[in-house]
């Protein structure tokens, strides 16, 4: 049978983060739930295994096992908004993070946030559940898990049908690529995975120990001793109440989140060149398509101001272009950042930067551990591999050049002109979302699996002769063992 895709549910489960929609569309859309893939149970005398956060400090992925009590019960956790109100209200609250190490630390914790994602957020109905989910995992996972997953989801959720694909695949198939190496770069960890043909390459693939965290913590050191007016700023000497160290941190913090949203950091590379200015728009229909012609008139419009503008303006434009300064509204105030901010992602290309904060967590480098991952497949895949570099994750959603910088730091893992052989790899390709996907053109690399999972659901659920997922009879019939055998990705 064939569902009709409104009722479809996919759910793309990450590390630190969940994101969801229900109906897939003509023009496939992003996510409309996305909550931090945690949970919260309030202290007690029967809770105390758990590491205790408060809110300040909650937003950080454990990499600490968590013991849950063995009494605690899925109604017992709190999730999404639920535990943020709880935090917000200064409550004893403990942390943790069920898929922080690629797995499933704890079954009735997982099941809490896919419950929560289901029936809370997507208003499913229980009793009535006419929705087939497609959910996408880390690869590598244990038979055990895959069943149990699908067990949870037939019988404690009563889904109408139900398939898996593995994260990294998704992310490829968005590219509408089929061989490649995916870096996936999460909050404190990045995964390197190389797929030829369709199949991921299990032995060559990789997780190092840095992340979003390691390079916000590395900017907030840059800023704290390099830009002295920052600090005056947001911390007056005159104030009556001198900060402490904590305070500084957490403010700092803040303010390195907040330009990290507003996407005012990229990375500089030595690959990188200036773009020519268009003389002239030739190609009208074209721009149409590809959703530019805003930025179109906006840059027309630029050109048109400058013209008019005197020279002194102009020499001031070039001027403060060189700076290349900005200021922001932070907490009421004005501040001002200089270039300084576009050290944000060094740490991921030279990890012994992190070894000044006394947070020594990865002797291996993005490139480094790219090459390596590249290197572990066998001698005539990797010049088809090496033709799909993407990068991907939370940070590519509001950094530009993170993939340009990679590739060209990538180029000693290829082999020497004068050694050049019909099965070396000649050069590193950047693989990028489809600019046809337009709900997709401004959130950068980041919703590639979310944007997978959906093209996959849209063909799985929608061949009335396919049996790429597990509907209500194959599970009546072979139990939750159906999963390995309908789920083409698992086989």
């Amino acid at each position: 049978m064939a569902f009709r895709d409104a009722s479809v549910v996919v759910i793309e489960t990450a590390r630190t983060v969940v994101r969801a929609a229900l109906g897939l569309h003509e023009l496939l859309r992003t996510p409309s739930v996305i909550i931090q893939a945690r949970v919260g149970l309030r202290k007690s005398a029967n809770t105390n295994d758990f590491r205790t956060e408060t809110g300040a400090s909650t937003s950080r992925a454990s990499s600490l096992p968590l013991v849950a009590p063995p009494n605690a019960t899925v109604g017992d956790y709190l999730v999404g908004t639920q535990l943020d109100d709880a935090l917000a209200a200064g409550q004893d609250i403990a942390i943790s993070w069920p898929f922080a190490d690629g797995d499933v630390r704890d079954w009735t914790q997982a099941e809490a946030i896919w419950k929560y994602v289901l029936f809370n957020q997507l208003e499913r109905r229980r009793a009535q559940n006419e929705s087939p989910v497609l959910l996408s995992m880390y690869p590598g996972l244990s038979r055990d898990t895959y069943e149990r997953t699908c067990q949870v989801f037939f019988e404690r959720f009563n889904v109408a049908g139900f398939s898996i694909l593995e994260r990294p695949m998704a992310q490829l198939y968005a590219t509408t690529s089929l061989s490649g190496v995916v870096v996936d770069i999460e909050y404190d960890k990045t995964d390197i995975t190389p797929i030829y043909e369709g199949f991921i390459q299990r032995s060559a693939c990789d997780t190092i120990p840095l992340g979003i965290r390691d390079c916000q913590e590395y900017l907030v050191h840059i800023l704290r001793h390099s830009n002295p007016s920052l600090m005056k700023t947001l911390f007056p000497p005159d104030s009556e109440i001198t900060p402490s160290e904590e305070i500084i941190e957490e403010t700092l913090l803040a303010f390195v989140k907040q330009i990290l949203q507003e996407g005012h950091i990229r990375v500089p590379s030595d690959g990188e060149t200036a773009l020519p200015d268009d003389e002239g728009v030739t190609d009208i229909a074209a721009i149409v398509v590809a959703g530019k012609e805003k930025a179109v008139i906006e840059s027309g419009m630029k050109k048109k101001a400058n013209a008019k503008a005197s020279a002194a303006e102009q020499a001031r434009a070039r001027e403060i272009e060189a700076l290349d300064l900005i200021t922001v509204q932070f907490r009421d105030k004005s501040v001002t950042l200089g270039k300084e901010r576009h050290r944000l992602c060094e740490p991921l290309f030279d990890p012994t930067l992190l070894n000044g904060l006394g947070k020594r967590r990865s002797s291996v480098s993005l490139q480094n551990a790219t090459g390596h991952a590249v290197r572990q497949t066998e001698l005539d895949m990797r010049q088809y591999i090496w033709q799909g570099l993407f990068v991907t994750g939370d940070l590519t959603r509001h950094v530009k050049g993170i993939a340009i910088a990679l590739q060209s730091r990538l180029s000693p893992f290829i082999a020497q002109p004068e050694l050049q052989t019909d099965v070396q790899p000649r050069s590193i390709r950047i693989l990028s979302l489809p600019e046809y996907y337009p709900e997709y053109r401004d959130t950068g690399e980041g919703f590639a699996a979310f944007l997978g999972c959906s093209i996959v659901a849209k063909l799985t659920f929608g061949d009335p002769h396919g049996k790429n997922f597990v509907s209500k009879a194959d599970y009546s019939q072979k139990g939750p063992h159906s999963i390995i055998e309908m789920s083409p990705a698992l086989l």
